[in-house]
């Protein structure tokens, strides 16, 4: 009976001690039973029968074929983007001078995804561009400064649908962004206020729970009204699956200078990436020797 209450009054004083420390009793005693397993590697599902990069909504093309609801305004800046790129130019996008896509063009998961979920905070962790996407559950509201990232500011809450005392929904919030960011590798526009609101459900599909939905509600100046698209993601099978390593930056030949965008040939010479383009502003070098 001496050591029970001894080692009751350990248990106790430990409390004590966190709780002074500012650590959470409630955080340290974290009961994953309460959530989803979504541990391991998750992919995104293809698609079959669609050509170009990964797109917002996963069952169309990208870039024109997306039929986006975008204003008048943004749809002329669509279009000259993809123009661009037929002509050899980069158009609006950026991730090929390996630049975060920000959100939500990253979920849509080029290489591979994982969830590590604690009390207070969710982790997103994308393997490409090496991404992290903090969702924070603890609670709180939202403040009037935010720091702007191009992944935004989460702010999320779980959900017990069934009422079976688990969690089954992630619904989040996002705001706070930088930009310039595009919804696809066409560059298919967002607003340049970066006034974006995204909304997310993420959530097991009920017939295999190797299947992840991710609901995503875009709401942005430049378009014509909310636009909802559902993601979705495959867990990998294999018990320790392997995580390669994805450097963007490696073997790339893409080269931006000023606004041009330029190539690096197989030799390592800089050339041009489209027709009769202009080569670079060289002021600041000394003129070739004759």
């Amino acid at each position: 009976m001496s050591y029970r209450c001894s080692a009751g009054a350990f248990v106790l004083a430990f409390a004590l001690c966190l709780t002074v420390a500012g650590i959470s009793v409630t955080s340290w005693a974290f009961d994953e039973t309460k959530y989803p397993d979504w541990k391991g590697q998750w992919s995104r599902a293809p698609v079959a029968g669609l050509k170009g990069n990964p797109s917002f909504d996963p069952n169309k093309s990208d870039g024109l074929d997306q039929n986006a609801p975008l204003t008048s305004e943004y749809q002329a800046v669509l279009e000259a983007s993809v123009a661009d790129q037929r002509a050899g130019g980069a158009g609006l996008d950026r991730d090929f001078l390996c630049y975060s896509p920000g959100m939500p063009r990253m979920m849509n998961v080029y290489s591979n995804m994982e969830m590590v979920i604690t009390p207070d905070t969710t982790y997103i962790l994308l393997g490409t561009f090496r991404d992290t996407r903090r969702v924070f559950t603890d609670g709180r509201d939202w403040t009037e400064e935010i720091e702007l990232s191009l992944a935004g500011y989460s702010i999320g809450k779980w959900i017990d649908e069934d009422g079976d005392g688990r969690y089954d929904v992630l619904e989040i919030e996002t705001r706070g962004f930088n930009g310039p960011r595009t919804l696809d590798s066409m560059g298919l526009p967002l607003h340049a206020d970066n006034q974006t609101v995204i909304k997310e459900r993420i959530y097991s599909d009920k017939a295999d729970r190797n299947i992840l939905h991710d609901e995503i509600t875009l709401i942005d100046n430049a378009l014509t009204q909310p636009w909802t698209v559902t993601k979705d993601y495959h867990r990998a099978r294999q018990a320790r699956p392997r995580w390669p390593e994805s450097i963007c930056v490696e073997n790339n030949q893409h080269v931006m200078i000023g606004n041009e965008h330029y190539m690096l040939s197989f030799d390592g010479f800089l050339m041009p990436a489209k027709k009769d383009q202009s080569p670079p502003d060289l002021r600041y070098f000394d003129k070739p020797r004759k």
